[in-house]
């Protein structure tokens, strides 16, 4: 799977990205978000990315976090949310205002997005609910980094908020994942 891409921007084309990579040009799609953040044409640029395999097509996605990959998969978990719809959702909320939509229960904000109606919005917030975390609230990018591979895993908001809270300052993400997996353990 593609992980990453770093390279110049060749071209925008919203919401179509093409990054040249070493003389390789890979069309991304990414969110309005990530769009506004990008650089000029023939800037340097860092996409992390999603390779959805279909039986017709091969798509890549590209955020330029990675809160807004992980956001990304999540949504793309749930029963009925293709990646055009996580893709919208992404453009017309940041991670940390979705986060927030999701505390709160507030189907509203979402159902302001294009293409999303109450029903959409209400199994969203069900779906969602207790499984992303605001990770505007790590202290580090390192913290995020292991919040993310614990969601990945499967550990629920809770689980990994308390695996995380108790990691020492210093650790490498490796570091850091090996010891909240085995604070998860000992819970």
């Amino acid at each position: 799977m593609i992980g990453r891409l770093q390279g110049r921007l060749a071209a925008k084309n919203p919401p179509q990205v093409l990054v040249d990579v070493s003389g390789v040009g890979y069309e991304i799609d990414v969110p309005m978000s990530t769009f506004y953040g990008l650089p000029a044409t023939g800037e340097p640029v860092t996409l992390y990315t999603h390779l959805v395999v279909r039986e017709d097509a091969h798509i890549l996605y590209g955020f330029a976090t990675l809160e807004e990959r992980a956001t990304f998969r999540q949504l793309i978990r749930i029963s009925g949310i293709g990646a055009r719809t996580a893709l919208s959702v992404l453009s017309g909320l940041s991670v940390s205002d979705l986060a927030q939509a999701i505390a709160l229960q507030d189907a509203s904000r979402l159902t302001r997005i294009p293409g999303i109606g109450r029903k959409t919005a209400e199994r969203l917030l069900l779906e969602l609910k207790g499984k992303m975390i605001d990770v505007t609230s790590a202290p580090e990018e390192r913290s995020s980094d292991v919040v993310n591979a614990l969601l990945a895993l499967g550990y629920s908001d809770k689980e990994v908020q308390a695996a995380v809270r108790g990691l020492a300052a210093g650790l490498s993400v490796a570091e850091g994942i090996k010891a909240a997996l085995k604070a998860l353990a000992k819970s």
